[in-house]
């Protein structure tokens, strides 16, 4: 049975398979189409990636997708950790420009599920973390958009220091949040 818990933002959750487990190590069923739609949560996701970040204090995001390609992510720590961000950017939303950010790890296996409509990034917590997530929408980089993920206007509280934080040239550039949200954010 899945333990789903919502979080402070409507629509994000953060879910944990059984886990089965003896001397040798374990098993975890992490996505069940049919299980998880039973559970109220019936997505088609339609690509896997797969990340790795060899330092702690990568940070990649925020990232988003403007329709028709927005896209629902579910995500986990399969090695090492993360603090994984999700920022409301559904105008209109009463939540709009708020952010939650939640410890994902290898350790804990649990996951979480960032619906259409808002931004999404990461934070590594320790050298060598892998991040695998599925989508429900294919990656379409004419569609891409990110947010500045120091932006003042949201403070973000990302548990490293700034001097730590290895971005890439693309995340660096980044708009801030109220230029992102003047140019494209519409989610009505």
């Amino acid at each position: 049975m899945l333990d789903v818990r919502e979080l402070s933002l409507p629509g994000v959750l953060e879910i944990r398979a059984p886990r089965h487990g003896d001397a040798r190590g374990f098993f975890q069923e992490t996505w069940n189409k049919e299980l998880w739609a039973a559970s109220g949560i019936p997505l088609d996701f339609v690509q896997d990636n797969h990340s790795y970040s060899a330092a702690k204090g990568v940070l990649r995001g925020l990232h988003y997708q403007l329709p028709p390609a927005a896209q629902d992510k579910l995500v986990r720590a399969t090695r090492g950790s993360i603090f994984d961000v999700a920022v409301d950017i559904r105008r209109g939303s009463p939540t709009f420009g708020r952010w939650l950010g939640l410890v994902l790890s290898a350790e804990l296996g649990n996951q979480i599920l960032v619906p259409r409509g808002f931004a999404h990034g990461f934070v590594t917590l320790e050298e060598h973390s892998e991040v695998q997530y599925k989508v429900t929408a294919p990656y379409r980089p004419d569609l891409e958009r990110a947010i500045q993920f120091d932006d003042p206007s949201l403070g973000i509280a990302w548990p490293v220091a700034d001097g730590q934080v290895q971005l890439s040239g693309k995340d660096r550039e980044a708009p801030s949040f109220a230029d992102a949200a003047s140019s494209g954010i519409d989610w009505a």
